[in-house]
């Protein structure tokens, strides 16, 4: 393949070199990627499960979820921003998802995955 890569570029190897060198990355990151998908189901997760909470728990458990999807800045690498742009995801659009009254109607089955990002 890299041969072929090569004649296809003209026979620039920093090109190839560059070219397999981001494809390491991407498949390197993958990992990461899971991870910041999971983080972003639970908070979401927690969020909806927990709005309407009386409890001492359920409510420290919504507080904190809110209180990072809400939060702007992406000063801290793991912020709900960072996360979202890390995954090609509008924030503010998902805030606004969480917002809408009528999301609840269209509220994912438990335990289903973000496919769209995998």
């Amino acid at each position: 393949m890299a041969e072929s890569l090569q004649y296809m570029m003209g026979g620039d190897t920093s090109v190839t070199e560059q070219f397999f060198a981001t494809l390491r990355r991407s498949e390197h990151l993958e990992p990461e990627k899971n991870l910041l998908i999971a983080i972003l189901q639970d908070a979401i997760h927690d969020y909806r499960k927990y709005c309407r909470a009386r409890d001492p728990e359920g409510k420290g458990h919504f507080r904190e979820a809110q209180k990072w999807i809400m939060a702007g800045g992406d000063n801290w690498i793991f912020s709900f921003n960072n996360i979202c742009e890390f995954l090609g995801l509008d924030p503010d659009y998902i805030r606004r998802g969480l917002h809408d009254p009528d999301a609840d109607r269209m509220k994912p089955r438990e335990n289903r995955k973000i496919r769209d990002l995998h």
